[in-house]
């Protein structure tokens, strides 16, 4: 049997060791993982609150022209994975991404509710910088590995197929005018090449990419802190969609696939993260409800940490 295809640990062993670790530690170590993304929410909302200027264009534009390409580009070339486990782990990323896009759009069609707005928030999870840290915990470095290949194709989908949601405008022309759809295809080309980049590169790359993510979750407080509560209501709503939906497409797709072990447990937890900060980035690049898809992202990402011990003793033990 494939290595992909078994957990690096016996079930009978995990299970114990999952019970031994004790709900408090597991609860810590999830919290270790999700408050950065609260405390820099919390000070770009408490900034707007204070009624300090905040130019969220320039912002936008510098993340999005400088900050992300960069960080993008670094990190495939950082990621340690085989051209098989990333045809895998791939497939299944693909799989799993039509399967949410198909889902929401018909629900929103059906709920009349604007598809350029929302449905980037029904098709792209968090499977960067929640789901990774999680994969690792669940099934140590076996699982970040896989967890690094989902999220090489996933998030080659959202800088490509994200925009042209967002926008309206499926015209490739367009697309490609995006900085961050060119970091992600140099970045996969110096990888599968193999081109050595020099150190004082890397570490340029690395300085630079550091800064988006603070700064988009900094944005994002600040966006919250104008959020009405009659905005609440649907952004429930659609965060409970997203993680049912999740959680429910990654179980079919590694069933399907036949997947056991850690990577049935990785299909799993990356499918059922909350909604990505990347989809507020495109709300705030296009004016499509920034304010409510901010809404849908928190509102989520709170149902998550509440949910995820569940999901973990799921995964590992179930």
């Amino acid at each position: 049997m494939p290595a992909w295809r078994r957990a690096s640990i016996p079930k009978h062993r995990r299970i114990i060791a999952f019970a031994a670790s004790g709900d408090a530690r597991v609860l810590v170590q999830i919290f270790a993982v999700i408050a950065p993304v609260f405390a820099c929410a919390a000070v770009g909302f408490a900034w707007a609150r204070m009624r300090v200027p905040y130019e969220t264009a320039f912002v936008t534009r510098l993340v999005t022209n400088v900050g992300f390409p960069c960080l993008i580009f670094s990190s495939l070339l950082r990621a340690e994975i085989t051209p098989e486990t990333l045809g895998i782990m791939g497939f299944a990323a693909l799989a799993t991404t039509a399967a949410f896009a198909a889902i929401g759009a018909l629900v929103l069609s059906l709920c009349r509710i604007e598809l350029r707005a929302f449905l980037n928030s029904m098709i792209f999870a968090n499977t960067g910088n929640m789901g990774l840290p999680l994969c690792l915990l669940a099934f140590g470095e076996e699982g970040l590995a896989l967890a690094i290949a989902y999220f090489t194709v996933n998030g080659t989908l959202t800088f490509i197929v994200g925009p042209a949601i967002a926008s309206g405008n499926a015209d490739p022309r367009e697309v490609l005018k995006i900085p961050m759809v060119w970091a992600t295809l140099a970045g996969l080309a110096v990888k599968l090449a193999a081109v050595p980049v020099p150190e004082w590169a890397m570490k340029t790359l690395l300085l630079i990419g550091g800064f988006p993510i603070p700064l988009m979750l900094i944005t994002l407080g600040v966006s919250l802190a104008g959020l009405r509560v009659a905005h609440l209501g649907r952004s429930t709503g659609l965060a409970l969609l997203r993680l049912v939906m999740g959680f429910g497409v990654g179980w079919l797709a590694a069933e399907m696939l036949g997947f056991e072990g850690a990577a049935r447990g990785v299909v799993i937890i990356e499918c059922a993260m909350p909604v990505a900060v990347f989809n507020f980035l495109y709300a705030q690049m296009y004016d499509n409800r920034p304010d409510e898809v901010a809404g849908t992202i928190v509102v989520s990402t709170v149902l998550s940490f509440a949910t995820l011990p569940l999901l973990l003793w799921y995964v590992m033990g179930g």
